[in-house]
């Protein structure tokens, strides 16, 4: 692994690509392709923003992403 690793980038990278998917645009397509492009989407938004929400470490070489999955407290 490269010494110039930097989880917190990584973090933030996936916080791009979910903004990315949020933002892509829908390609011309009708029917269940248009169905299966939609959920492609909306699983690629969530896994990409629930790493872009990791709090990442980094100790001897071992990476951890801690995501909080429990819902919000009121």
């Amino acid at each position: 692994m490269s010494e110039a690793f930097d989880p917190n980038e990584m973090v933030l990278r996936f916080r791009e690509r979910a903004e990315a998917v949020k933002r892509r645009g829908l390609p011309p397509v009708e029917g269940p392709d248009r169905a299966r492009f939609l959920e492609a989407a909306k699983l690629d938004f969530q896994d990409f923003a629930m790493l872009g929400d990791a709090t990442p470490t980094l100790e001897d070489g071992i990476l951890r992403l801690e995501i909080d999955l429990r819902p919000p407290t009121s």
